[in-house]
């Protein structure tokens, strides 16, 4: 995507992973290629694998420049994070910082780090790897996350599971900044405060994860939601009912996700999903009893 402006606040796309094929099974729990095939003609190549039925996602952040702030929403997976379960996410080496620098920034110009919620590969670069220990990436920001989202969380770590909470990240990725005061817990229903509730505010979009929640930003008459992992694909504006396999109230999640579709159908709100590859922005229209994605701002 192209630089989205809304008046005086900018908005820029920070890219790890562009480009991710992955299967159906792997990214929903009732996808099948009937599905994919019905959806085929609009989806078009860039969403759907040519010569089969994967679908593509990406792995980016966003970066919400105001004349005050430089807000960072989701940190994507991270660089050297063992992540074994996730082969596509294990030990990446990414430039991520240098494509972050592409756009005039380096980490400690970053004012905000919102988390729109805590699965690893939203949170990953939250920290990095220094002389064998993981620091906070971005030293100068606080990090907001859902007060319900990090209670969540936090109780899983807490009942030491077999396995590593959040695929790991929680340890390397949520407890070193917990652990250096730099987290702000915030109720996404209730207005923020302060330089950032000028342009910005939470939205509650539980179901994904307990805490889940969406990022509007507004300028000058525009309207922009950053969603998280509301929406995976474009191919759940026609088919709602597609659950991702992520997903920790399948009924929730779909109430979040059809309520979005919904509020965002034919209005000039710019949607910018998680996972969208390029050009990723885009907006919501109505079509039959179901949705499409146009992408382009």
């Amino acid at each position: 995507m192209n630089v989205l402006k809304l008046g005086d606040v900018e908005i820029h796309r920070v890219v790890e992973i562009d480009r991710l094929p992955v299967t159906l099974d792997l990214l929903f729990t009732n996808a099948t290629p009937e599905i994919v095939a019905a959806n085929r003609d609009w989806l078009g190549d860039g969403l759907v694998e040519p010569d089969g039925d994967r679908l593509f996602v990406s792995h980016h952040s966003f970066v919400v420049r105001t004349p005050a702030l430089n807000i960072l929403v989701d940190t994507c997976i991270g660089n050297h994070k063992p992540r074994a379960s996730m082969p596509a996410w294990h030990m990446l080496d990414q430039p991520y910082l240098e494509r972050l620098s592409a756009i005039g920034l380096q980490p400690e110009d970053i004012d905000v780090v919102m988390c729109t919620h805590l699965h690893a590969d939203h949170v990953g670069w939250n920290t990095r790897l220094v002389n064998g220990q993981w620091v906070p990436t971005f030293p100068n920001a606080r990090y907001i996350i859902s007060r319900a989202e990090l209670a969540h969380f936090e109780g899983l770590h807490r009942a030491n599971p077999t396995l590593p909470v959040a695929r790991g990240a929680y340890q390397d990725s949520v407890l070193p900044v917990i652990e250096r005061g730099l987290v702000e817990l915030v109720d996404p229903d209730k207005a923020l405060e302060g330089e950032l509730a000028r342009h910005v505010s939470l939205e509650n979009a539980a179901g994904h994860t307990p805490g889940s929640m969406n990022v509007h930003v507004r300028a000058s008459g525009a309207h922009a939601c950053l969603c998280g992992d509301i929406l995976h694909h474009a191919i759940q504006c026609a088919e709602p009912g597609l659950a991702s396999t992520g997903d920790f109230d399948l009924e929730r999640a779909y109430a979040s996700r059809l309520g979005l579709l919904q509020r965002c159908a034919d209005t000039n709100i710019d949607v910018l999903a998680a996972h969208f590859p390029s050009p990723t922005v885009g907006r919501v229209v109505s079509h039959g009893s179901a949705f499409r994605f146009v992408f382009g701002a």
